[in-house]
């Protein structure tokens, strides 16, 4: 028999135990799913979290409040920093008016209950302070409405824009909320725009919930403490990035009253740089979800050899016949890998199918728009399954070559 007509065989094979055939490649169907499935998932919230990096654009960095955690290390108490004040970042807009476009937030709260009439949200909404640059630097887009005014900013007029949850809680479908009141913290705010829903991403549902009022407003409202501010700043050429990092870095130095030789006060990252930090976390994430694939491979491939052992003993007459007839070990061991390597790639296959649809679905739950084909992993899928029926199927391919035709013939 030559290696097309063991090929053939091996379909005779799985027609005629098709019951056993099918459970035997479900159980590989299994492993791959969750092999495929993981690793999907994991790409595509990684793709969907970039996506989103990249539409805050690379051609930015941020400045914000530096680590201030009271902690001491070998009997050394850390030094604590202040925070960011508005008058330091309004001073700090000013002075880089030349070099770029610097937009300035700060959060009032995490928890305030937005009223309208009957109508209130869960006191679980997020009320922000910004200019009119925060769209752009935080990648938002109006879905209705405009965006703050100079005068308005200037002024501190009680204006405000809604995430999309909280449009759907204080209104009716069909309703327009551009032009309405509500009530936030006490005080009255006019409605002039409605943001696109952003999902889930890392705290994107966060502003779906989230209403946007002038930066003015935002120490009027919060009485209690005081605010700290973050800045993000766009240049608009990426190659000045650098250039304008460093310029960046001695003006907040300068405004802030650091001394030479002394750490800076604030913290300045770049936008690449949380691209880089996720690629790492998601390698390791995808190195841990290959090895909860691999383990549910190879108990699917102790499965595998199992049967195949079970498929040896029960043609032990049929492996006799061949040998009679002038079939070699080598042959034999040949038609019984053939067969253990087709079982394993029908059931990858389906695994394949079942894992892209079900990684892509949980991609999807967490904010991933497009549909993902992880190529890669399908053809390293492919080669697993090879490798575990060759695995699986040797030692019972190699035990059935062994076996004595007479004996074989005597078996009943």
């Amino acid at each position: 028999m030559n290696i097309k007509e063991n090929i053939q065989e091996g379909f005779r094979s799985v027609r005629s135990n098709l019951l056993r055939s099918i459970l035997t490649a479900l159980i590989i169907a299994i492993g791959i799913t969750a092999l495929v499935g993981i690793l999907t998932s994991i790409d595509g919230i990684r793709d969907s979290v970039n996506s989103n990096l990249s539409q805050l654009g690379a051609n930015s960095f941020e400045i914000e409040e530096k680590d201030s955690q009271n902690r001491r290390q070998g009997g050394v108490q850390e030094k604590v920093y202040p925070p960011i004040k508005y008058a330091e970042a309004k001073r700090f807009r000013t002075l880089f008016a030349d070099e770029g476009t610097v937009n300035l937030v700060t959060n009032v709260t995490f928890n305030a209950e937005l009223k309208r009439g009957s109508k209130k949200t869960n006191p679980n909404s997020r009320i922000t302070g910004s200019d009119e640059n925060y769209l752009d630097a935080a990648g938002l887009t109006l879905a209705s409405g405009r965006n703050f005014t100079p005068q308005e900013l200037r002024y501190g007029a009680k204006v405000a824009i809604l995430g999309q949850e909280l449009l759907k809680t204080l209104f009716d479908e069909n309703e327009e909320p551009v032009g309405k009141e509500l009530l936030m913290l006490g005080t009255k705010f006019r409605i002039i725009g409605v943001l696109e829903e952003t999902g889930g991403v890392f705290g994107g549902s966060s502003r779906d919930r989230m209403a946007l009022i002038p930066i003015d407003n935002a120490s009027q409202l919060a009485t209690d403490r005081e605010l700290t501010y973050e800045l993000t700043v766009m240049v608009p050429d990426q190659q000045q990035l650098d250039y304008a990092l460093s310029e960046a870095t001695g003006m907040m130095r300068q405004i802030r009253g650091d001394r030479p030789g002394e750490p800076e006060s604030f913290s300045i990252e770049k936008r690449e740089s949380l691209s880089q930090s996720l690629d790492s976390i998601t390698g390791m994430l995808r190195l841990a979800g290959f090895g909860i694939g691999f383990i549910t491979l190879l108990g699917a491939s102790i499965g595998l050899m199992n049967i195949m052992l079970v498929s040896v003993t029960e043609r032990t007459r049929e492996i006799g016949v061949r040998k009679a007839l002038g079939a070699t070990p080598q042959r034999i061991r040949q038609q019984f890998l053939i067969e253990a390597i087709l079982i394993c790639v029908l059931g990858g296959s389906l695994g394949i199918v079942l894992g892209i649809g079900i990684g892509n679905l949980v991609a999807s739950l967490v904010g991933m728009q497009s549909f993902l084909v992880p190529w890669g992993w399908i053809l390293l899928s492919f080669v697993i399954c090879v490798g575990v029926g060759l695995l699986s199927g040797y030692y019972p391919a190699w035990k059935a070559s062994r076996l004595d035709p007479i004996e074989s013939l005597r078996y009943e």
